[in-house]
């Protein structure tokens, strides 16, 4: 499906919001892959010390059967796919440096029980 078929959903539909500086980051991270314009795929998977891992890729042509796409800046659209969103659904994305070893992409996640000390798994209510 080529993406001007897609239907972009506003972003109060939002599944996961994204913070100031995780919509900067993102940018940045795009202009350097030289992917400006592509989607950020945010998901969930099986695996880490929790159960679920979470994803954060890019991705040209979303999939708009299975994804739920949004726009949550100029220039930054978010794909999540539906089962993943059950998961994620009211989560923030954050991106945070606090030192050389800690930081980076950060989700609160609603969703969440327990998480790993690393927080890139969660395990789910």
């Amino acid at each position: 499906m080529s993406l001007t078929e897609l239907s972009i959903r506003k972003k109060s539909d939002a599944i996961v919001e994204l913070t100031p500086n995780a919509i900067r980051q993102v940018k940045k991270q795009q202009a350097k892959a030289g992917k400006e314009g592509w989607y950020v795929r945010l998901g969930v998977r099986g695996g880490g010390c929790s159960g679920l891992s979470y994803v954060i890729d890019m991705e040209k042509e979303p999939d708009e059967e299975f994804d739920v796409v949004y726009e949550v800046a100029e220039n930054v659209k978010v794909v999540v796919d539906r089962k993943s969103a059950l998961y994620l659904r009211g989560s923030v994305l954050n991106y945070d440096i606090r030192n050389l070893m800690e930081g980076g992409f950060v989700f609160e996640n609603p969703n969440s029980v327990r998480s790993c000390g690393c927080g890139t798994s969660f395990t789910a209510k």
